[in-house]
């Protein structure tokens, strides 16, 4: 293909982008579903050429910046508390998943070598973080479930892919030494905390002394992409690195970012994850033509692969449900013999933790990468693609189903001690405070009164929106409805004054700032 042609399929991909994310929210589908659907059908348009992935390429391009998106915004806290069971389900769930699949598929595939079993567990048994991510991100969880979720989605990639590796090398070397992989898994892990947290820190460092909100936004950017590579490099684990990275940013930019930077560099940041995410389900779609293509066509797909598939996507979906309700289980046990800190889950939580499971691009990236050579290696494509269709288009679409009949509740333990309402008028007390001692001169005159007051008036408004919660937050609701319809009015004036040429382009543009500024600020704080 030409590079020009190329070039127009990408342009064309991500119209197709628009499209399918509009057609998802007019359907009131989670657009993950409406792309993947969409990309398996734009795969058999006449005229469209074979969309052919190379699996390093997908993984260095996409897993980075997915990763570090999840780590940037993870709270440090609930992390570090739920560390325990984060770690049981991005080690222990995937290993665990990896090894039953591989004895089912064993048993319905006698002449599959067991090692060959195993790359097949390998390969379906990590949830995805980008198909986790476009699920969740459209859902509302208590804070530990959504901690444990999305912990779980930044490790398990690194945990699935190690035992890839060590299984593919099994099949071809034909030798396997447990002790030797646990030793290498120590490596590849506190290897990249190691390279993660140093890049971090280089990060940090160099923020601190660039003066251009562009330079900053540009190495905020490409650090997740560094710690990837720099991890892979020297042979460690790159999913842990980017991770590492993610948490150490995420921890130190709101003592080093400006305000200018903060705000510019979300803006580009979501649009370019809100693209990456798009891309990689359609991409997925896209890919379905060149894997039927591959292993014979649909009639060999449902022919010869249709009971085993079912079978290993059958069982990866319940190992997880055995896991986590065996785990939350041990937690009961433990806490009815008097072990301080145990929290089991409960079943409705545990059934929502065991339902979401969505698979996705790690999967098909590692069944893409099997050698040709190795045995049963159109089974596992078969397979993994299967396993990312069932998942996100049975467990995507039904998860918040899933959610609203759990009927889960917040437990009020894990709130923090100070709600938003409280937080702000905690910040505003203290603007208030410094501006207090900075309007009053030394010998006690009142330089800045109209300030002074205007900060007064901030600091003591949340006595002016008594009663409870519900009834607050209406006020509050009902006063920035108010503030809104002021800015669309500012707003329309200034468009009018532009075109009636009575301002020129720079202040219509510097006023129009103010304005955005003034709006944001009234749709956060309306909630």
């Amino acid at each position: 293909m030409h590079p020009v042609e190329t070039f127009e399929l990408i342009i064309g991909m991500f119209v197709a982008v628009l499209v399918l994310q509009y057609a998802a929210a007019r359907l009131r589908l989670p657009p993950a579903v409406a792309l993947l659907v969409g990309g398996g059908a734009l795969a058999f348009v006449p005229g469209l050429p074979p969309v052919k992935l190379d699996p390093e390429l997908v993984l260095v391009i996409f897993l980075p910046p997915l990763l570090m998106d999840g780590a940037w915004f993870t709270a440090l806290a609930p992390f570090r508390r739920h560390l325990l069971g984060i770690t049981s389900l991005a080690v222990g769930a995937v290993l665990f998943t990896a090894f039953v699949v591989a004895f089912v598929a064993k048993q319905v595939m006698l002449d599959l070598p067991w090692a060959a079993c195993v790359v097949l567990g390998a390969i379906v048994s990590p949830p995805d973080a980008v198909s986790a991510r476009a699920i969740l991100q459209r859902v509302k969880l208590p804070r530990r479930l959504s901690t444990l979720l999305e912990g779980e989605s930044l490790l398990n990639d690194a945990t699935g892919l190690v035992l890839f590796r060590f299984a593919v090398a099994a099949v071809l070397t034909g030798t396997f030494s447990i002790g030797e992989a646990v030793g290498t898994f120590a490596v590849l892990v506190g290897g990249g905390l190691l390279v993660g947290g140093a890049i971090g820190a280089v990060w940090a460092l160099l923020l601190r002394r660039l003066r251009d909100d562009y330079l900053m936004i540009a190495a905020s950017v490409l650090v997740c992409w560094v710690s990837y590579l720099a991890a892979e490099a020297v042979h460690v684990s790159g999913v842990v690195a980017t991770v590492t990275a993610g948490l150490v940013c995420g921890w130190y930019q709101h003592v080093i970012l400006t305000a200018s930077v903060r705000l510019r560099s979300v803006a580009f940041w979501q649009v370019l994850i809100f693209l990456l995410e798009a891309a990689v389900f359609i991409l997925i779609g896209l890919s379905l033509r060149d894997l039927i293509d591959r292993v014979g066509g649909i009639g060999v797909v449902i022919g010869d692969f249709a009971w085993p598939v079912a079978a290993v996507v059958a069982t990866m979906t319940i190992a997880r449900f055995a896991w986590i309700f065996g785990a939350d289980a041990l937690l009961a046990i433990l806490g009815r013999r008097g072990w301080r800190g145990v929290q089991p889950l409960g079943a409705p939580a545990a059934s929502v933790m065991s339902w979401a499971g969505m698979r996705g691009v790690v999967t098909l990236a590692a069944a893409l990468s099997v050698p040709e050579k190795m045995p049963g290696r159109d089974l596992m494509l078969v397979t993994a693609f299967a396993a990312i269709l069932v998942t996100v288009l049975v467990q995507g679409t039904t998860l918040g189903q899933v959610i609203r009949w759990a009927g889960l509740r917040e437990d009020e333990r894990a709130r923090p001690p100070l709600d938003l309402f409280a937080a702000e008028a905690a910040m505003l007390q203290a603007q208030y405070a410094a501006v207090e001692r900075e309007a009053i001169g030394p010998d006690g005159s009142l330089l800045h009164p109209r300030l002074l007051d205007s900060y007064r008036r901030r600091a003591t408004i949340s006595a002016e929106f008594p009663g409870t919660d519900e009834e607050r937050d209406e006020s509050i609701a009902a006063h920035f409805d108010v503030v809104l319809s002021a800015v669309a009015a500012g707003r329309a004036e200034l468009v009018r004054l532009h075109r009636a040429r009575q301002i020129d382009d720079e202040t219509l543009h510097d006023l129009e700032r103010h304005l955005d500024l003034e709006e944001l600020a009234a749709i956060a704080a309306k909630g």
